[in-house]
């Protein structure tokens, strides 16, 4: 499906918007209405934060402590080192806005690992955005031309044991975004942005009791997205990564013979500046340069800095910690249904909602199904979209079982 994008109008319109909005707003109230003013932390490439497949997608966006499958290069590669099979591949699709009847944009994952020994594993993944054919016109609807926007990233990495109950991943990653390459707006040619980036992470397992049935107790930390900032532009002024800290919780109980039962729950936290909303402009431009000072930190000191720069304190910096949560239920390690939910604070993006999923195994082929349900009125790209997994573990013949 083609569409239109009128790319000086929406410049324009963003600047005049994000600057009547920081006008209206007084210590994060909105003078006119009275409601509280929305202060969201953005980034570039945002794309690269979206859940790529439908068992996390099911939990509530929850991954990082899971049991390690052939997605765990999203969440948390250190996750690699605990796993019992050879060699697992896994395939997602995610149509993206088909409530809004779009039907050419859509998120592709494909994934998986290679275990080395006993204590080391090696993962990949390819992640391909699309967000199809555009019509760009200037403000007066003249046209510029016809595009393909689409990002995608290319990723590898590593996990070894440092213990038998603790593991450490390292993954490294190349980012390529092209969203209106070759377009000129108000002079200026709009060009890819590349990236590169790194993800740390660490694992911990160990085995519990709950009251005589067996247990396992994950706590897993991710740090996700360390890399250089990009611009479309040749401009200085560049644009961060969506660097994330994430702190995920298992707990997996043995029932019986046939039957395990899973509660797990994500924190997570974009370690970028928050937007600066003082009505003062010499509190957001010291230096008066017409460029807030949050945006010209480094990629290290931006990091820094986001732990304690909200303007309503660290009230606010806990209103930007995102929560998911999860129950997945398996009968015989062949069908298994999952329910979780996601809840963002009100003024930093408000994403509200249930999800929903199934997943069926038989010897070295996987399905995965997950399907979400708003609970707000703020529309999500993924409300009523059923997305699903293939997934294909190639050790299943083997005598190892799963994790």
């Amino acid at each position: 499906m083609r569409k239109i994008l009128t790319l000086s109008v929406l410049a324009i319109c963003g600047i005049l918007i994000a600057q009547n909005a920081q006008a209206q707003c007084v210590n994060g109230i909105n003078k006119v209405t009275g409601e509280k003013c929305a202060n969201a932390v953005v980034s570039a490439v945002p794309f690269l934060r979206i859940v790529p497949d439908s068992r996390g997608g099911a939990l509530g966006d929850a991954g990082i402590a899971t049991t390690a499958d052939a997605n765990s290069m999203h969440y948390n590669p250190s996750k690699m080192a605990f796993v019992d099979k050879n060699v697992s591949i896994s395939a997602t699709f995610t149509p993206w806005m088909r409530a809004l009847g779009l039907n050419d944009v859509y998120l592709a994952y494909l994934a998986g690992y290679k275990k080395l020994d006993d204590r080391q594993a090696i993962g990949f993944g390819l992640r391909y955005f699309s967000l199809g054919s555009i019509d760009f016109t200037d403000d007066s609807g003249n046209p510029l031309g016809t595009g393909q926007p689409n990002e995608f990233e290319i990723s590898a990495g590593y996990a070894r044991k440092l213990s038998e109950k603790l593991s450490a991943g390292v993954a490294a990653k190349f980012i390529f975004s092209s969203l209106a390459t070759g377009v000129q707006v108000e002079g200026v040619e709009i060009r890819p942005a590349v990236a590169g980036a790194a993800d740390l992470s660490l694992t911990y397992k160990t085995p519990m009791n709950f009251s005589d049935k067996k247990a396992d107790f994950t706590l897993g930390l991710a740090i996700t997205n360390l890399g250089n900032k990009v611009t479309y532009t040749q401009s200085n002024i560049r644009d961060y990564l969506p660097t994330n800290m994430g702190l995920g919780t298992a707990y997996r109980m043995h029932l019986d013979e046939f039957n395990t039962l899973t509660f797990t729950a994500d924190f997570n936290k974009l370690l970028v500046p928050t937007p600066c909303d003082d009505p003062d402009p010499l509190i957001c431009d010291t230096d008066e340069d017409e460029v807030a000072d949050y945006r010209q930190q480094s990629p290290i000191g931006g990091i820094f800095q986001s732990f304690g720069d909200a303007p309503g304190g660290f009230q606010e910096e806990l209103k930007e910690i995102t929560v998911g949560a999860g129950v997945e239920y398996w009968y015989d390690d062949q069908f298994a249904v999952r329910a979780g939910y996601f809840n963002e604070n009100y003024s930093k993006g408000n994403r509200k909602y249930f999800s929903v999923g199934l997943g069926l195994k038989y010897q070295i082929f996987g399905l995965n199904f997950s399907y979400i349900v708003p609970t707000t009125n703020r529309r999500n790209p993924l409300d009523n979209t059923l997305r699903f997994s293939l997934l294909f573990d190639f050790g299943a013949f083997g005598d190892g079982e799963e994790d």
